[in-house]
């Protein structure tokens, strides 16, 4: 067992969950892993794994055939995942925001009819906020439902949906203005329309397409993709939670899942980077002796290990908080922000241990410098983090003068 990133206090069911998953992960996941990124080719053999394993059901609750775990288990597991390959954390994370969502705010018969068939992994969710012309200005959105008696007609262009050819159900925010007056509010005039279409690419439902993967630098795998609605009919009873106009505060809930998610991917690639260099720096001699011997090389390893430890320690933190049922978009906030910004550190110091190899496609070191960058941008770029952690630091320490 790895002497960092431990977890004090874990109960015997959360060990054994990780001890399985880590397990999984070493022997299912990291062998293969660089081979399937190079190829961009969806892991389907350890995703039908990680069902089987039942992780798809792992925050969904008993009732609902899940295993009615806490977020700091999901955390836990998504960073053994992230250490062996990035992509296959990004293909649970979207299902499990929409189980969030679904449970914190969807009516009864939006729970019976989905959660249980997620927790299965027969239905994988996804969900969909950004647009071309916006990043994290989410208040810009154009993308409009209107309604039409018992539906509503969609039309508009989403971007960046992590899983959109592979998902089944897609929770999509838009603009609703029925039942808001001019002037109100961008946030108080959008809601989330719960979407089911087949998965694959091109028009999987009538008037919704899925025009194919964008082809990206990293997080390869998982498929990203456009999401246009033409004319899209959806039922009422599709409105997340019954009422329209809460869709804006349905979403950032459950970005704040999303955000400790993230989190803890930084903090699994970075381990696995640390692991990388801490290896071959035993491995490579030069002037006749390891490299690891070096102080040069020795000062980097201390470096490395002492973020991996610090950005694990947030992201617990971030975790138990929303568990305990606080508010923690600062501490989520600052935990993606300085676990994202350390990885990407982490694993460029790898990388140069690993001297001209790091640039070889035949050492893994490579793909992690081009997965890390995603993490940047991610769930909110580290510029929206740091809006975020601003403002609510003046909430907090409001001057009284």
């Amino acid at each position: 067992m790895a002497r960092l990133a431990q977890t004090a206090g874990l109960t015997d069911v959360q060990q054994e969950i990780l001890s399985t998953v880590r397990d999984f992960v070493d022997k299912e996941i990291i062998p293969v892993a660089t081979e399937l990124e190079h190829r961009d080719e969806y892991p389907q053999a350890i995703v039908d794994g990680l069902k089987e394993l039942g992780l798809f059901g792992l925050m969904i609750p008993e009732e609902y055939g899940g295993l009615g775990e806490s977020l700091l288990t999901y955390a836990l597991c998504v960073e053994e995942i992230a250490r062996g390959w990035m992509s296959v954390s990004g293909i649970i994370n979207t299902h499990f925001i929409v189980a969030y969502m679904l449970k914190q705010h969807g009516t009864q018969e939006q729970k019976d009819h989905f959660l249980p068939r997620m927790a299965a992994g027969d239905i994988r969710g996804a969900f969909s906020m950004s647009e071309p012309a916006l990043g994290s200005d989410v208040s810009a959105i154009t993308s409009k439902a209107v309604k039409d008696g018992e539906e509503y007609v969609l039309n508009g262009q989403k971007m960046w949906l992590t899983n959109g050819g592979t998902s089944s159900l897609v929770a999509v925010l838009v603009r609703s203005d029925e039942g808001h007056p001019e002037g109100t509010a961008p946030h108080k005039s959008m809601t989330t329309f719960l979407v089911e279409k087949e998965p694959g690419f091109g028009e999987v439902r009538p008037g919704l397409t899925i025009p194919g993967k964008i082809d990206k630098m990293g997080y390869k795998g998982v498929d990203t993709t456009e999401l246009i609605m033409d004319g899209l009919r959806i039922p009422a009873d599709r409105v997340l939670g019954g009422v329209t106009g809460r869709g804006f505060y349905q979403m950032m809930d459950g970005v704040e899942v999303g955000r400790v998610n993230v989190a803890a991917r930084g903090c699994g690639v970075a381990q696995r980077a640390f692991e990388l260099g801490v290896q071959y720096a035993q491995q490579r001699h030069t002037f006749g002796k390891a490299i690891a011997q070096h102080q040069a090389i020795q000062f980097k390893l201390a470096e490395m290990a002492t973020k991996v430890e610090a950005a694990h320690a947030m992201m617990v933190n971030a975790a138990r908080k929303k568990d305990s049922g606080e508010r923690n978009d600062l501490e989520a906030g600052m935990a993606k922000y300085l676990a994202s910004e350390y990885c990407k550190e982490v694993v460029e110091d790898a990388f140069r241990i690993h001297g001209g190899y790091g640039f070889s496609k035949e050492y893994e070191i490579e793909r992690l410098y081009r997965e890390a960058p995603m993490l940047l941008i991610g769930e909110g770029t580290a510029e929206i983090q740091k809006m975020i952690i601003g403002r609510r630091l003046l909430e907090e320490y409001r001057f009284q003068g």
